[in-house]
């Protein structure tokens, strides 16, 4: 049956890898809201998609004939689109997944109440006038692990009402848009399915992601390359992460699966019993950046405490992209220090028992998606 989807964040990390799937199904249409500056830079936009997309001519041109882009924003008042657009997205739209996020640490609590709360608001509000018109068939929310904050032991796969502190406002924010949802879908009785990935990285067969985001940037502080070889000592700290093709065709088989998931949420990470310790990542990135032949300096593990003071009195010396960097690591031993472990069981045996993905061998991803890193790095290096 044909859908007709709105999409936000199309231009993110999970939303660029979501599209192209939701297309795969011949009759499906497709807006994609796309933030932008003019109609032209809308343009500019929307063919650096097709450009990473790289789909061969068939499937460009039946895929130029199924999308409308946008030009708007998921935190403006009826997404920042005219009133006639919205009238017809209202009247028409069968299914909305929104993916977009700015998945910013240390933003001020209301700029990031006005990202994550706000755009939840807006994602309500057309979904409650698309059930007016009686066409809403599902709503998938992409959200976050990160909802749990400090919380101790096992995040579980549902609702957390509990009290509980957040590591940093981006977490709070999304978590309020949480509970906002929550009361919405009680009141209103929506068809809505959460989903909290973890840290997300690159396709797990091709290492292939439209930004290199915060997995990335930890690859290369936990390395030493940035720091002199000095780091803190990581113990038995594991990490959490996610191929972002996973996390796509979850949401995709999630939308195709309205009776099975809805109003349930899914945890789209590793788990506690395939997440990686960051030692054994540490290894395999300093194995990787070695075959690219990146000099790396013997690390040397100190307190946590002692590593924070150098820091601060590193960051006056290193380059402007490794200050940039380096400013977000106190962000990660902070998460880090918390031993956070993600339940996903209910999630994998639903996806076991009805078909849905499978998540792919951790080590395997990690590997591909670090390979991939590195390869781009050293392509820029010889273009630069």
């Amino acid at each position: 049956m044909a859908k007709r989807i709105f999409v936000t964040g199309a231009t993110g990390a999970v939303g660029s890898t979501l599209v192209p799937l939701l297309l795969e199904e011949a009759d499906n249409f497709v807006w994609l809201l796309i933030r932008a500056e003019s109609s032209e830079h809308l343009k500019i936009r929307l063919e650096d998609l097709f450009l990473f997309w790289n789909l061969d001519k068939e499937q460009e041109v039946s895929a130029r004939n199924r999308v409308i882009a946008l030009q708007g924003d998921a935190d403006l008042e009826k997404f920042g689109v005219s009133e006639s657009v919205y009238a017809e997205i209202s009247s028409q739209c069968t299914h909305i997944i929104h993916c977009a996020g700015v998945v910013r640490m240390n933003l001020p609590l209301e700029v990031a109440r006005q990202h994550a709360l706000g755009s939840a608001k807006n994602v309500i509000e057309l979904a409650l006038a698309c059930q007016a018109s009686g066409n809403l068939q599902k709503v998938e929310y992409v959200s976050t692990v990160g909802v749990a904050g400090r919380m101790s032991g096992i995040v579980p796969e549902t609702w957390i009402t509990q009290p509980r502190s957040f590591h940093n406002t981006y977490e709070q924010s999304k978590a309020e848009a949480e509970d906002y949802l929550h009361q919405q879908i009680e009141l209103y009785n929506l068809p809505i399915t959460v989903h909290r990935p973890s840290m997300v990285v690159g396709d797990s067969k091709t290492g292939k992601i439209i930004h290199f985001q915060i997995f990335y940037y930890l690859c290369e502080f936990i390395s030493g390359a940035k720091t002199h070889g000095l780091l803190p000592h990581l113990k038995d700290a594991t990490l959490d992460t996610v191929p972002v093709d996973y996390v796509a065709r979850a949401i995709q088989w999630s939308a195709n699966q309205p009776t099975l998931t809805t109003n349930k949420i899914l945890h789209l990470c590793s788990g506690p019993h395939l997440s990686m310790q960051l030692t054994h990542l540490q290894t395999l990135v300093r194995d990787k950046m070695r075959e690219f032949d990146t000099p790396l300096p013997a690390v040397i593990a100190v307190p946590s405490v002692f590593f924070t003071f150098l820091l601060r009195a590193m960051m006056p010396i290193v380059s402007h992209t490794t200050l940039r960097q380096l400013k977000a690591v106190p962000i990660f031993l902070d998460y880090l220090a918390d031993r956070q472990i993600f339940g996903n069981d209910k999630t994998a045996d639903l996806f076991l028992v009805n078909t849905g993905p499978s998540l792919p061998p951790v080590k395997n991803s990690l590997e591909v998606a670090i390979t991939r890193y590195l390869q781009s790095k050293s392509d820029k290096n010889k273009h630069s």
